[in-house]
């Protein structure tokens, strides 16, 4: 079922709503910038997405296809939410960082169904073979 979320970044300079189904289940990739950033998010369509304060304390982050917008707080530096567009996935989404939500309880992360792929060789239907560190 969906709830409406509320988050932003440390610093609370970006603020947004999402209208998340954490039962729909969350994502976790192994790419260079996900591990990096440790970036779980679930997916949502641009209609379940509101960003309420901040656009221009965001900073833009573009590389390989750069076709995805990572985005973060210019101030803190927390990305909050990412902008995909992949015509494979139905075409422009967000993907929320679970770890910005305020209003989501421990025991609705711990029951959020993980999704785990291969970004790291662009195997986005395959589990990596390793997960743990993930």
């Amino acid at each position: 079922m969906k709830k409406t979320y509320i988050g932003g970044c440390h610093c609370g300079a970006v603020r947004f709503e999402a209208d998340i189904d954490l039962g729909q289940g969350t994502f976790r990739c192994n790419c260079t910038i996900c591990t990096t950033t440790r970036f779980w998010p679930p997916i949502v369509k641009p209609d379940s997405f509101r960003l309420l304060a901040g656009e221009s304390e965001l900073t833009e982050y573009l590389f390989n296809t750069k076709k995805n917008r990572h985005l973060f707080c210019k101030h803190c530096g927390v990305r909050s939410f990412g902008i995909g567009n992949s015509p494979e996935s139905g075409g422009l989404s967000y993907g929320v960082s679970v770890t910005c939500l305020e209003n989501v309880e421990p025991q609705e992360l711990i029951d959020a169904p993980i999704t785990y792929v291969d970004g790291r060789h662009n195997n986005w239907d395959l589990a990596p073979p390793e997960t743990r560190h993930l």
